[in-house]
């Protein structure tokens, strides 16, 4: 926790001193540009006005920060799923399914097509010729949150001996993996963290079988480390399947390029009626629709928090012209233009949103790499991800607080551009 919240603090340091300096540039350049054109007015001014109305300043910069922090761990949240499920699939393995299968779950292939599979070419094979190929059984199975208590859907995974061959990223991070045939699992490192029951040793039941957990895996950050693996033959009986019937079969390339090759031999085969994807590639698929309804959902709650931020910034814009009609008489007097006066009040409805952009993204840094988990639509089953907060993502969110700027301070400040001079100048 200490060490996501140092990180966290770093970056937040390395990503406001970053924007800091890009607003000091862009803005040094336009101002250097516009000057003698415009014969601006001093953006000093700005600062001071900001500094005497503290407190209506303070409530704008408090709507629309969090705004944007809502809007950027939001959009975290998705990226962080997204990634998770891409980073399981490997662009050097193939997926064979039954064809019209949505997911593993719905699949189904026979021994006897994974043995016609395994000799099609692009099938890398071991030192000693056997293929590199493991045929897979899924289900599901209700496990307690540790954080909660309540029981959630687990994915449990059969798979062969050779999987760690198969899928080269999975390395054991504790005890050993799995004996064939006999009742033992290895769990993922973020099931390990979520779930209970599953630490190096403990005993797990399911099936009316008594599981030893004999080693906990790393796959990497991907959705695997949310799955607790065993043998795909015990897992098949456990849950009264026909042994000779499998959900999917995950083929190990002898090169990302073969892979048409292979796809080719498969789907031209009279005896066949499956379905070859690229194993990252359908991953990618099965995280769209959770991401899509993330991100949407995320966009609807933070549309409808910057109608409240934009409001209040017009508020505050609109009062502070009320309290300096004065001032922008007398700005106007002294010679500047209506034109002057707009960039003026919109400048300082930017620096407004710049700084609550600034704090709405230090607000949500901490979250970076917090692991949280859901459930997956396509596969039934929780699924165990971290926020990914990218510098990306952060630019986006100052970049939607300057947008929420503008709309509040242009009306105010056209407003301001437009105040009679005689009319102001008889209120001195």
């Amino acid at each position: 926790m200490l060490l996501k919240l140092l990180f966290g603090l770093g970056l937040a340091l390395a990503a406001a001193a970053a924007l800091l300096l890009l607003l000091l540039i862009v803005g040094g350049i336009l101002a250097g540009l516009l000057a003698p054109f415009l014969g601006a007015v001093p953006v000093s001014y700005n600062f001071r006005s900001l500094r005497v109305r503290w407190a209506s300043t303070l409530v704008a910069i408090l709507g629309i920060a969090g705004t944007v922090g809502v809007f950027v761990a939001m959009l975290s949240l998705a990226h962080g799923f997204h990634a998770t499920l891409v980073a399981s699939g490997s662009p050097g393995n193939a997926l064979v399914m039954r064809a019209g299968s949505t997911s593993e779950m719905m699949g189904g292939i026979t021994l006897d097509s994974i043995r016609i599979v395994q000799d099609k070419p692009g099938v890398a094979h071991t030192p000693a010729g056997a293929p590199l190929v493991t045929q897979e059984v899924v289900g599901v199975i209700p496990i307690p949150l540790i954080r909660t208590g309540t029981d959630t859907n687990v994915q449990v995974r059969g798979v062969s001996a050779n999987v760690l061959q198969i899928r080269k990223f999975v390395q054991l991070a504790q005890g050993r993996m799995f004996t064939p045939g006999l009742d033992e699992v290895v769990v993922g490192k973020n099931a390990l963290q979520t779930y209970r029951g599953l630490a190096l040793g403990d005993t797990l039941h399911f099936g009316g079988v008594r599981w030893k957990v004999v080693g906990i895996f790393n796959a990497g950050g991907s959705a695997f480390d949310s799955e607790i693996w065993c043998d795909a033959r015990i897992l098949s009986q456990v849950l009264q399947r026909p042994p000779d019937i499998f959900q999917s079969a995950t083929v190990h390339l002898t090169s990302p390029a073969a892979f048409q090759r292979f796809k080719d031999a498969i789907t031209s085969d009279p005896r066949l009626n499956l379905e070859v994807e690229r194993e990252v590639d359908y991953y990618a698929n099965q995280s769209s629709t959770m991401t899509r309804l993330i991100t949407v959902l995320g966009g609807l709650v933070a549309l409808i928090m910057a109608v409240g931020a934009v409001f209040g910034a017009l508020n505050t814009m609109m009062a502070a012209i009320s309290e300096r009609g004065r001032e922008i008489a007398t700005l106007r007097a002294l010679g500047f233009s209506s034109w002057n006066v707009v960039l003026s009040f919109l400048f300082e409805s930017l620096l407004i949103a710049f700084i609550a952009g600034l704090l709405g993204c230090l607000a949500v840094l901490p979250l970076n790499g917090w692991t949280t988990s859901t459930m997956n639509m396509q596969s039934f089953s929780n699924v165990a991800f971290a926020f990914q907060i990218t510098f990306g993502l952060l630019s986006l969110g100052v970049a939607f607080a300057l947008v929420m700027g503008v709309l509040g301070g242009l009306l105010p400040a056209v407003r301001a551009a437009r105040r009679p001079v005689a009319l102001a100048l008889r209120e001195l």
